[in-house]
């Protein structure tokens, strides 16, 4: 993958005491197989999730597409809660074991709604989606539960092993590495989960199934705790936050105050350089006045009398960062959200095309997005093998986190333009045979190219964003940085089920037949919005600049 051997080259750095080495390449194979094991132990549900909810709850397909993106919008909301925590109390480490030990809870949960009678509906004698059977009160408390536990489990391990793992390295290249490994590791095992486990699920059993993803969750989990040894610890600090807050009360109550220009006048706690020789950059300068030092403010000793009447100046600069990134972090929610409309409606368009490949073999419609993630996981190898490298050569620097991401937003368009085109053949095949409510003869590989080229997207734009969150984020909201990514792709589930929910009331386009529907118009608008939405981005990215960041031997810094 990465252009660094993963060996111990050095990078076995020396993190804490001088007496014990801890962090480096040592923790990597313990960091990436406990990701592995929960990847596959969480993709084992949620691939199947829209398949489960039909065939074995008997709920209808546009209702179960909805369930289906808010459980993915908490699995990516979950992260945020869990950095904050890991952030300012637990640590990592802890929120990832903890987190292991609530998804296999809902594993078990799970387990035992398939193989105790009662806990589920009756089995239709029918086809599921005309099923008139419905779940009592109990059976749906219980499918909530069992779909919470395993929400806040993989939410909460997911993006803080990412955290966990990056912080085992100091210097930026390794890091860089570790993040390709990362993201190849996570796409790997879920199309392993996506296509191993869900053939069992459906094939098998879903006792079998769910069986399956307990064990590979209790696998990594052992693994996680086997490296506890080695990994090097953050410490946690407080909540970040709160710090962050106190800037802005503080920067208000001396809101009349005239800034200074003299680097005297700024309180810098401990940093005696900055003392010296800088002072607050000018951007969001009223947010400068909270570290204006006043009488009452310090106390003789140096420290500060009132935390809310004064701040440092790396305090305010912390919060001028989040101030500046949060256009981009805002432009990549409407770049989330028509990948999540996709996904689910595309397992809805599988379910009403023909699945067959071959005489013996019928592709189980929630593999389908495996297509996406192999895709992916191949595209993150190849571009960091051959066409960074060359862009590198052609350029003569590397591309830079704000490029890559400006890619994902082409391909994100393209993808759902190729989207419309291909579910309007399907409806165009359904109405020139006459088989309204039923399987289509179109072949499912229609699908195939819509989720190959939001696949290649991926692999530009999420990486990119997760490491610039990385870099440019405050270094006491380390593990907050990688979860934003996560919180974007949640928010942008939970927009996706609004978008549905608002077509699926004011216009006829989502029935629950979608042969009697116009997806195709669904796939068209949220197309439009992606080129709004790709406009904005350009303009948010144009006046981005960098803070501190190097790539290769070239630095970007922020200007004041």
């Amino acid at each position: 993958m990465g252009s660094s051997s993963i060996s111990g080259d050095g990078e076995a750095q020396l993190h804490g005491t001088t007496n014990s080495k801890h962090g480096g390449w040592i923790t990597f194979p313990f960091i990436i197989a406990t990701l592995a094991g929960l990847t596959l132990a969480g993709g084992g549900w949620l691939s199947n999730l829209i398949v489960y909810l039909i065939d074995q709850f008997h709920i209808n397909s546009i209702d179960a597409a909805q369930i289906n993106n808010v459980v993915c919008g908490c699995t990516s909301l979950f992260p945020i809660v869990g950095a904050i925590i890991a952030d300012s109390f637990l640590g990592s480490s802890a929120v990832i074991w903890i987190s292991s030990v609530i998804s296999l809870l809902g594993l078990l949960l799970f387990l035992l709604m398939a193989t105790v009678d009662g806990m589920r509906p009756e089995n239709c004698q029918n086809d599921s989606s005309l099923c008139t059977i419905t779940p009592s009160k109990t059976q749906y408390a219980m499918l909530y539960l069992a779909l919470t536990l395993v929400a806040i489990g993989l939410g909460g391990s997911r993006f803080t092993l990412a955290t966990m793992g990056a912080n085992q390295f100091t210097r930026a290249k390794h890091q860089e590495t570790y993040f390709n490994w990362y993201f190849f590791t996570l796409y790997f095992a879920t199309v392993i989960a996506s296509t191993a486990i869900v053939y069992v699920e459906d094939n098998v059993s879903w006792a079998w199934g769910f069986g399956i993803c307990i064990m590979a969750n209790v696998l990594g989990l052992i693994i996680f705790l086997l490296g506890k040894k080695y990994y090097y610890y953050d410490k946690p600090q407080g909540s970040p936050f709160t710090s962050l807050a106190q800037v802005i009360v503080a920067s208000f109550r001396k809101k009349k105050m005239v800034l200074s220009s003299q680097s005297p006048d700024y309180y810098y706690g401990d940093d005696l350089q900055k003392k010296i020789d800088e002072l607050p950059t000018n951007s969001f300068r009223l947010l400068n006045k909270a570290a204006v030092k006043i009488e009452g403010d310090i106390l003789p000793n140096g420290s500060i009398a009132k935390p809310w009447n004064i701040c440092t100046v790396q305090q305010v600069e912390d919060l001028k960062t989040l101030f500046r990134i949060l256009p981009l972090w805002s432009s990549s929610i409407l770049l989330g959200a028509p990948i999540g409309i996709q996904a689910s409606l595309s397992v809805l368009q599988a379910l009403a095309m023909d699945r067959h490949l071959g005489p013996h073999f019928k592709f189980p419609a929630g593999s389908l997005l495996v297509f996406t993630l192999v895709t992916t996981s191949i595209c993150l190898s190849l571009f960091d093998r051959f066409l960074w490298p060359t862009w590198k050569k052609i350029f003569g620097r590397n591309s830079t986190p704000l490029q890559r991401v400006g890619i994902g937003h082409v391909f994100n368009v393209a993808s759902m333009v190729v989207s419309a085109l291909v579910e309007k053949k399907r409806r165009v095949t359904v109405h020139s045979h006459h088989l309204q409510g039923s399987v289509v003869a179109l072949s499912v590989l229609w699908l195939v190219p819509q989720l190959v080229i939001v696949g290649i997207g991926e692999a530009f734009h999420f990486p990119g964003q997760v490491a610039l969150y990385y870099q440019e984020f405050p270094t006491s909201l380390k593990s907050s940085a990688t979860a934003m990514i996560a919180m974007v792709i949640g928010i942008a589930f939970y927009l996706s089920t609004a978008v549905v929910d608002l077509f699926r009331r004011e216009t006829t386009w989502l029935p629950n037949d979608i042969n009697n529907g116009n997806l195709d118009y669904m796939y068209w608008v949220v197309a439009v919005l992606g080129v709004i939405n790709f406009g904005y981005y350009l303009v948010c990215a144009r006046l981005y600049e960098y803070k501190n960041v190097s790539y290769g031997n070239q630095t970007l810094t922020v200007k004041n």
